[in-house]
């Protein structure tokens, strides 16, 4: 959310960051919000000072024997009285208002974002590795024809169970990705300095407006009743793990991951990678969250973005980074890395990961602060989300990049010790 003090200071900039997003200015309509809370402020103040007054001034008639005028002074107190409800009820109202106007509108990007109108205008940064060699003649197969292929990746089965955008997967494609998230969290505990969490993946519609799922993208959310939700992600509720809280900065920057169930609605997906395992409505996911001070958090980004290209490249595949566009970052974000997977089986890269750094934009909606030792005020964290990396998606790459012609899989070397020892998955007999 943004900070409408900040929005009056300088209007101009608040609205030039809003066209860079495609958006129209709003700066003199949040100002005249802000002008009827403000005016809505003082008027409740007045009426409460005068009632504070004339309350003294009582005693004061009283002590003079001034009946009448102690009279009139308490009929003026309980109409002050009568009316203070109204006045709180129209400041809380006016304020309100405001709120809803600024939790609609998206984070202001970083100056060295790319200018853009969507994806086609995302910039790359850099590539590692190379697209796997198969012998000639060979096509490579897309994840979904491999699976089924080999009896362990049954989409029907799923239908059955729960409608479209759903998979079963069995044995040893089954422990293949319970290896991946193992191999992820161990990474990243173990060599990366973040702490394990296991949250839990019901959260409340105060932790959901916090991240900013709500309410813009409130379609795009599974509601599980009596005002829960389940996590599109791990990011909401590790991130608010700093809610409504005063973090000593000298413990900053936290970092946190966990691996979770996630689910999405994919409102917004129809006709978009009905088949496979690319878009579904649960998923696995490994989750990097950082909580850092305003100076930490853009280091922090390139250091998280770096521990999610790890992942792949100790997996052996073949990716690219790249920088989003204003046309396609998140709501949420200033600035995001994609990290986008080589597919053979789709002849193409997809993305694996996200990283992203939010500045104060989320620590706002929060009230997620810090405070130095030798600082008199406390002041907003910064956070810091991204995919260290999305499990289904890591195994969909393993599947095209490590497939066989005789259509097994072998498993990369990082991963036998969660397989058992493990080398190659072959078909159910």
């Amino acid at each position: 959310m943004h900070d409408i003090k900040a929005i009056r200071e300088n209007p101009q900039a608040f609205d030039r960051a809003l066209a860079r997003r495609g958006l129209k200015p709003r700066a003199e309509s949040l100002i005249a919000l802000d002008d009827k809370r403000r005016a809505a402020i003082l008027e409740l103040q007045k009426a409460q000072e005068r009632r504070n007054a004339a309350s003294k001034e009582i005693g004061a008639a009283m002590a003079k024997k001034n009946l009448q005028a102690a009279e009139d002074l308490k009929a003026e107190v309980a109409g002050l009285k009568a009316v203070l409800p109204e006045l709180e009820a129209a400041e809380r109202n006016a304020g309100a208002a405001l709120d809803v106007e600024l939790a609609a509108i998206p984070n202001a990007p970083l100056a060295e974002v790319p200018d853009g109108k969507d994806e086609n205008d995302n910039v790359e940064v850099r590539r590692w590795g190379a697209p796997p060699t198969f012998p000639e003649g060979f096509k490579p197969k897309e994840h979904f024809e491999i699976g089924e292929a080999l009896g362990l990746m049954d989409f029907d089965a799923a239908a059955k169970l729960s409608g479209a955008r759903f998979v079963v997967l069995k044995g040893a494609l089954a422990r293949l990705e319970r290896a991946l998230e193992q191999f992820m969290l161990d990474l990243h505990t173990t060599e990366h300095g973040y702490q394990e969490i296991n949250p839990p993946v019901l959260v409340r519609d105060e932790a959901m407006f916090g991240t900013a799922q709500l309410p813009k993208f409130r379609d795009d959310q599974f509601a599980a009743g009596d005002g829960f939700w389940l996590i599109p992600t791990a990011e909401v509720p590790m991130t608010n793990l700093a809610r409504e809280s005063i973090v000593d900065e000298a413990k900053l920057p936290l970092r946190f991951t966990a691996g979770t169930l996630c689910f999405r609605a994919e409102a917004g997906a129809a006709g978009k990678d009905t088949r496979g395992m690319i878009r579904q409505h649960q998923f696995e996911k490994v989750e990097l969250v950082s909580i850092a001070t305003p100076e930490q958090s853009l280091s922090e980004h390139e250091r998280m973005t770096a521990c999610a290209e790890e992942v792949l490249k100790r997996l052996g595949l073949h990716f690219r980074t790249i920088v989003l566009s204003t046309g396609d970052m998140g709501f949420s974000s200033q600035k995001t890395y994609d990290l986008e997977v080589w597919l053979p089986g789709q002849g193409r890269f997809r993305e694996i990961s996200s990283c992203s750094v939010c500045g104060d934009f989320q620590a706002r909606r929060m009230n997620a602060r810090c405070k130095a030792a030798d600082a008199k005020r406390a002041r907003f964290v910064h956070t810091l989300n991204g995919s260290g990396v999305a499990v289904g998606r890591a195994l969909v790459a393993v599947l095209e990049n490590y497939q066989n012609p005789d259509g097994s899989v072998t498993v990369p070397e990082v991963l036998r010790p969660y397989m058992g020892g493990l080398a190659r998955v072959e078909a159910t007999r």
